[in-house]
Formats: C-alpha cells, sequence, structure tokens
C-alpha cells in the first residue's frame, strides 16, 4: 500500500467514525427539550454539510494526479480538522 492509499484509508476512516458518531448524536438529540430540538436540528444539518464537503474533498484527492496530490493533502487536513472540531463543539453541549 503506498503512503498516498494508507492516507486515503485513514481519512476515509475517520469520517466514517465522525459520521457514525453524529448518528449516534442525532438519536440522543431527538429526546432533548423542545426549545432545544430546533437548535440541534440546526446544528445536526450543519455537521452534515461539513462531512458532505469532507467526503467530497476526499473523493478529488483520490482522482488527484500526483502534482495535485500534495496540494489537496494540505486542504484535505483542513476540511477534516475543521469538521472534528465543530463535532467536538457540538457534542460539549450535550
Amino acid at each position: 500500500m503506498t503512503k498516498r492509499d494508507e492516507y486515503v484509508a485513514k481519512m476515509k476512516t475517520q469520517l466514517d467514525d465522525l459520521n457514525a458518531q453524529i448518528d449516534k448524536l442525532a438519536a440522543k438529540s431527538e429526546g432533548a427539550k423542545k426549545d432545544m430540538q430546533a437548535k440541534y436540528k440546526q446544528e445536526m444539518a450543519d455537521l452534515r454539510a461539513q462531512s458532505s464537503k469532507a467526503s467530497a474533498k476526499l473523493e478529488e484527492l483520490k482522482d488527484a494526479g500526483e502534482h495535485a496530490w500534495e496540494n489537496l493533502v494540505e486542504e484535505m487536513d483542513k476540511v477534516s480538522d475543521a469538521f472534528k472540531h465543530s463535532y467536538n463543539y457540538f457534542k460539549s453541549q450535550f
């Protein structure tokens, strides 16, 4: 397995793990008080949007040529870090 393949596999695993955690939080948020449910739904929508953005960036990374690959790794790291940060912030609100 090349360094590139390892990186893509690692990022996919991280995204899959975060998405699974988001699903768990979504289930928990359904039991929240009515006044908080709207806020949680908006936060969940934001997290799902970031997840989609990270998944799209990962697909772009998979298809990238060798030259573009190095630049996209940096972008992928930024998108992934932002997604993780948003998830951790939302999780801390429970």
